[in-house]
């Protein structure tokens, strides 16, 4: 792995420019805003075949390493201002931004690249509609309560009654 500086690959703090990464240049390493980690910033460093993500929690410092095939796809999330390539994970936690951009051309193009580069689908997530949540599958749903248990089910019948017939005790 070659050399970089800390801002390689983004724009330094402060600039007003948007983050845009070369997918031709891999390995890249940059800082992506995380609500979660101390000052806000986690540190990502970006493979053709892993991505691993440094942060610090609570002073805690953490090294998460995924590997390229655990994403999900190359994602487009955004409105018609900016919008954004994401590389989405099944955890919205561990998804990283790629490019941030309000030119749809550019956009469509490093779609297409990022999404060749990791061998990743392309996900449009503007057209997709959230799943209807499923229901669980229970086992014990159908079933009576213990306390019914016991009892029969159907009409209360009533006992038989043995008139003229001798008792029978039983004593020990």
């Amino acid at each position: 792995m070659r050399r970089q500086t800390a801002t390689c690959g983004a724009n330094p703090a402060g600039s007003s420019r948007s983050l845009r990464l070369d997918p031709l240049s891999l390995p890249v390493r940059f800082d992506a805003h995380d609500p979660r980690a101390d000052g806000y910033v986690r540190q990502i460093e970006l493979h053709r075949e892993r991505v691993v993500l440094r942060r610090a929690v609570r002073g805690m410092q953490m090294a998460i390493n995924v590997r390229v095939a655990d994403f999900t796809g190359v994602a487009l999330r955004g409105n018609d201002e900016a919008q954004t390539l994401v590389l989405v994970h099944r955890d919205p936690s561990l998804s990283v931004p790629l490019l941030i951009s309000t030119d749809a051309d550019e956009i469509a193009q490093a779609w297409a690249i990022w999404s060749e580069i990791f061998a990743l689908p392309q996900l449009d997530e503007g057209a997709r509609k959230p799943t209807p949540r499923r229901r669980r599958a229970n086992a014990i749903r159908a079933r009576r309560p213990k306390f019914l248990m016991r009892r029969r089910t159907g009409i209360a019948r009533e006992l038989p009654v043995h008139r003229d017939e001798r008792e029978i005790i039983a004593r020990n």
